[in-house]
């Protein structure tokens, strides 16, 4: 039968349809001239697709972290009346606890160690106030008890806070030694003498104190010369009105200053005042 007879032709559209012809009458109902629809993993390998998909992830991925700072702020918005509310209990515990507001904070509690012991706290202490050094008694020389020799160191010292010379200060004590033996002696004549420190009386007129000095005469009152510090300052500045002291013997220039009816009774004194001056100023 030849290929172009009408009736070849029909018995060929008489035959059954096939896949192929199901998807070429598929396409006539859409239409001759439209594209064939592509398929999913076509599409999504564009790169349009992906251009586009990534920006949606990113939009998304903005508005997660943008809901959850929000919610971060709003946070303590939450949690604050929430402390407040505490912090009102507390308070109304402790004032239930206590009246009082102020009120030390408790210490924290050290627990020793199981091996260490404790360290006692110190105790402040007290010094007691210190006692007034009393100044050294000299020693006695010369054959001079202590309350001689206090006498003598008193002399000297005076002596040397007048800046006089040591042979100034062997005349003054030659003196004393022959007119009070170096004690402050009172006078029976003055009764009033005897309500100052003394060691003793005398009986020589109004004469009182180591040198034997009359109120009378001009030498200071009886308080003052009762008083071996003022009673030596009174000779040694008699001693220095006398012109040319320093080259007189120890008994002139003794009897100078005192107008004693012995004069000569000083120069026995000499010795034991020499070695008592170098004792007191070495």
């Amino acid at each position: 039968m030849h290929p172009d007879d009408p009736s070849a032709q029909k018995l060929t559209d008489a035959r059954p349809s096939t896949p192929s012809d199901d998807a070429a009458s598929t396409e006539r109902t859409i239409g001759r001239h439209r594209a064939p629809e592509p398929s999913r993993r076509a599409l999504l390998g564009s790169t349009p697709v992906r251009v586009a998909l990534a920006t949606g992830v990113t939009c998304c991925l903005s508005l997660v972290a943008v809901a959850t700072a929000r919610g971060n702020d709003d946070t303590p918005r939450t949690v604050e009346p929430l402390a407040e509310a505490v912090a009102d209990r507390a308070a109304i515990a402790d004032e239930r606890a206590s009246r009082s507001l102020d009120r030390d904070a408790a210490p924290a509690r050290i627990l020793p160690s199981p091996t260490a012991k404790p360290t006692p706290t110190p105790t402040a202490v007290r010094k007691a106030p210190k006692k007034p050094v009393k100044p050294r008694r000299p020693r006695p020389v010369a054959g001079l008890d202590q309350a001689q020799m206090d006498n003598a160191k008193i002399i000297v010292d005076v002596g040397l806070e007048m800046k006089m010379p040591r042979r100034a200060l062997v005349v003054a004590l030659s003196t004393a030694m022959q007119e009070s033996n170096l004690y402050n002696l009172a006078s029976d004549v003055l009764p009033e003498s005897a309500e100052y420190p003394n060691q003793g009386s005398g009986s020589d007129h109004d004469s009182v104190g180591l040198f034997q000095q009359r109120p009378s005469s001009g030498w200071g009152t009886v308080a003052q010369l009762m008083r071996p510090s003022y009673a030596a300052r009174a000779f040694y500045t008699a001693l220095n009105e006398i012109p040319g002291w320093q080259d007189m013997s120890v008994t002139a220039a003794a009897q100078a200053v005192q107008i004693s009816a012995y004069p000569d009774a000083y120069a026995q004194h000499e010795d034991r005042a020499t070695t008592v001056a170098a004792a007191l100023t070495a």
